[in-house]
């Protein structure tokens, strides 16, 4: 079962994901893709690092998520990536080349998970338009991934104001 949590910058995202991880009662994996690059973002990091349970491995891949993906799916397991538009952001500085091949790496290594995974991002498309080039190769990058992304996933959930809307899927019984 594939979820996909989608909101704006401190819409509650997170916190969903965590809860819906903490209440499957699987074994989670939670796989960051942020790099303290600044003070700020170190501060972002450790932050979340505090608020998950010790008994989640926190597997930090910037780039390789399809490969970090496959090495910690096994039934009985949740993976939780947290966030997808980092990941993104990590890519397109990377390089055009790898960013392609990472994308197709991660939509087919989706359809051959074994476990639960909880995949989160920012919705980058509800703004304007944005001036600079490369943010709107970033927007369109993250518009074709998410479209590409609730194909495949079982759930997809836009979150606002903490609130979960459900737009596929069927809402957790117990999460929330």
């Amino acid at each position: 079962m594939g979820t996909l949590i989608l909101g704006g910058v401190r819409s509650g995202k997170s916190r969903l994901a965590e809860a819906c991880a903490r209440a499957s009662g699987l074994a989670v994996t939670y796989i960051a893709t942020a790099r303290p690059l600044d003070e700020e973002m170190r501060q972002r990091i450790a932050a979340h690092r505090a608020m998950r349970p010790a008994s989640w491995l926190t597997v930090e891949e910037p780039l390789a998520l399809a490969q970090a993906l496959g090495a910690h799916a096994h039934p009985g397991a949740l993976l939780l990536v947290e966030c997808l538009t980092l990941w993104l952001t990590n890519l397109l500085l990377a390089g055009e080349a790898r960013a392609s091949a990472e994308r197709a790496a991660l939509l087919e290594m989706l359809s051959q998970l074994p476990c639960e995974y909880v995949l989160v991002g920012n919705e980058t498309g509800l703004g304007v338009v944005p001036e600079a080039e490369l943010a709107r190769r970033y927007c369109d990058m993250a518009g074709e991934m998410h479209q590409a992304l609730a194909q495949i996933c079982d759930r997809v959930v836009l979150t606002v104001a903490g609130l979960p809307h459900f737009l596929k899927g069927e809402p957790w019984s117990k999460p929330g």
